[in-house]
């Protein structure tokens, strides 16, 4: 006869042997730790904190944390004691570095025992999960590397803790979400950001950072960019680069004078360029592939340090001869310093927009405001000129491609310290197993691509045209109207009959000529009515996420190459 286990004397079995289990274990490893001998309690912290993080390993394919037993926590790869900066009589864990180790794991709570750690670096690998809390007691950490990883949900609060932290780097990860206000507060060196799924304004307490370098590209950030971004005169590199960013650029942009490179393409900006001449210092601009309208000046074309000008796929109607000049000298290989107008609205040149294109753009009245909502983002509410009478009625925007593929290399790597010391050297280019450094001014974006922003400056014309206003007021409709839709009823015949005989002539659609010294906008004659409905942007394609190659070949960058600053010297460590 079959013997029949009740269900719960079955489970009640189940319970007292992993009870039985969980204590055998507990008490095998405490009587392994009452077993060991440590020089003093904080390396015998380290030992139980390495310990639980190499339990909470799952993949460790270069066996990376193979010597990871015993007592001697600092004879441990990846791992740098030094004396303690309180008691130099101490030795203590000071620095960790597992960078491009291609491991797969989580950080575990009890971190957080490492309470002398100043440099934590680990990127390249296959860490997820979030940032444990408990890290907040790590208040000596200096250096906080975790770029090209899989962590999520909000920004990591822990950080806000490290008051003497200099360097951050939370790029290539899934972090979402709002920023805290006091991070540019703190006295940060570098701020790496980009590559994440951040979505909110950008703080007005920006202007209050003390860092060197920012990288707020390729998440989902929307407003304005603040007018106190002026006060920023540390700076010398800050990207933008594929956001929902709009309204226009604030004139205070200029005022950066130790600013090396600035990249606030593939967003949707609108309006025209401020005045630039500020900028001695730039070597790189790109602002491609906005809204931007107006006339290229000759004090941008003529910076005295640039060496990269893209002002590709936008709206300019006017540039000036030496940016003309600028242009035929880089594509003729007579000069190195790339200059790109192509993709833009301006007569007689090859490669632009047509008139039916830019028309509807060039004629709409600008709105600086629009974009920055109820102000958070503290954008310029500065109006640009209307480039054509407000009675013009509104014309369909023509979308543009977003996000490009840039270079797709993952994030810096850091190569280990020597035991004496806890900051790592800035990173050679060639050490990696897993994948090499990314220039960091053109960072691909995430491995999931947001889709393109919808147009936010000119939503198709209504179903139902508005009503005109009585007859004895409205001047007949300019030529180069587009016919109304076919689909609405006719308003009552109060408000639509023809224009009468002695209305006066119709104002202009074109935009009124730029600077004496700019090419005449596009002739109304050769311009045909814009499409009633806007053609669909072309489908962007997200290019691969980073490989994890050996043989990855960095394309070619122009400007300053973003790489981990190195540290500042601290006495004691």
């Amino acid at each position: 006869m079959a013997h029949h286990h009740h269900p719960k004397l079955l489970a009640s079995s189940f319970l007292i042997l992993f009870t039985f289990s969980s204590l055998s274990t507990f008490s095998h490893a405490h009587f392994l730790l009452e077993e060991l001998h440590f020089a003093n309690d904080r390396l015998k912290n380290a030992y139980v904190a390495l310990q639980a993080w190499k339990q909470a390993i799952y993949s460790d394919p270069y066996n990376t944390t193979a010597n990871w037993v015993g007592s001697d926590v600092c004879s441990y790869n990846g791992v740098f004691c030094a004396p303690a900066l309180d008691d130099p009589s101490l030795d203590v864990v000071a620095g960790i570095d597992l960078n491009h180790a291609d491991i797969a794991g989580h950080l575990p709570g009890e971190l957080g025992l490492l309470t002398d750690l100043a440099l934590f670096h680990i990127n390249s690998n296959r860490f997820c999960g979030i940032v444990p809390p408990c890290m907040e007691n790590l208040t000596l950490m200096h250096e906080f590397d975790i770029s090209n990883n899989r962590f999520v949900g909000g920004f990591p609060n822990v950080v806000l803790k490290w008051s003497d932290m200099k360097y951050l780097d939370l790029r290539y990860n899934d972090f979402e979400g709002s920023l805290p206000p006091q991070l540019f507060e703190m006295d940060l060196d570098a701020i790496f950001l980009n590559n994440n799924r951040f979505t909110s304004v950008l703080p007005a307490t920006l202007s209050k950072s003390k860092a060197s370098v920012i990288t707020f590209a390729n998440n989902k950030f929307t407003g304005c960019i603040p007018k106190s971004i002026g006060k920023l005169n540390k700076l010398n590199e800050i990207l933008f680069m594929g956001n929902k960013l709009g309204g226009c650029f604030p004139q205070e942009i200029g005022m950066m004078e130790d600013l090396n490179v600035l990249d606030l393409s593939d967003n949707n900006f609108v309006g025209t360029l401020p005045n630039m001449t500020g900028l001695q210092n730039v070597e790189v601009i790109d602002i491609a592939r906005n809204e931007l309208s107006g006339y290229v000046s000759d004090s941008v074309c003529q910076l005295p340090s640039l060496k990269n000008f893209t002002y590709s796929d936008n709206y300019f109607n006017g540039e000036a001869p030496a940016c003309v000049a600028a242009v035929a000298a880089y594509k003729g290989s007579i000069s190195t310093t790339v200059f790109d107008d192509s993709g833009n609205c301006l007569t007689g040149r090859k490669n632009q927009k047509k008139s039916k294109v830019c028309l509807p753009v060039l004629t709409r009245p600008v709105d600086c405001s629009k974009a920055c909502g109820d102000g958070e983002g503290g954008g310029n509410n500065n109006k640009a000129p209307s480039l054509t009478p407000k009675k013009s009625p509104p014309k369909p925007k023509v979308s543009k491609p977003h996000s490009p593929p840039p270079p797709s290399p993952p994030p810096v790597s850091s190569p280990p310290p020597p035991p004496s010391l806890v900051y790592s050297p800035p990173p050679p280019p060639t050490y990696s197993p897993p994948p090499p450094p990314p220039p960091v001014h053109s960072p691909p974006p995430p491995t999931q691509s947001p889709p393109p922003p919808p147009p936010v400056y000119s939503p198709p014309p209504p179903t139902m045209s508005p009503p005109p206003p009585p007859p004895v007021f409205s001047p007949p409709p300019p030529t180069q109207s587009p016919p109304p839709p076919p689909s609405p009823p006719p308003p009552p015949p109060v408000y639509s009959p023809p224009p009468p005989t002695r209305s006066p002539p119709p104002p202009p659609v074109y935009s009124p000529p730029p600077p004496t010294y700019s090419p005449p906008p596009p002739t109304p004659v050769y311009s045909p009515p814009p499409p009633t409905k806007s053609p669909p942007p072309p489908p962007v394609y997200s290019p691969p996420p980073p490989a994890w190659d050996d043989d990855v070949v960095l394309p070619q960058h122009f400007g300053s190459a973003y790489r981990s600053p190195p540290p500042p010297a601290i006495i004691g460590y």
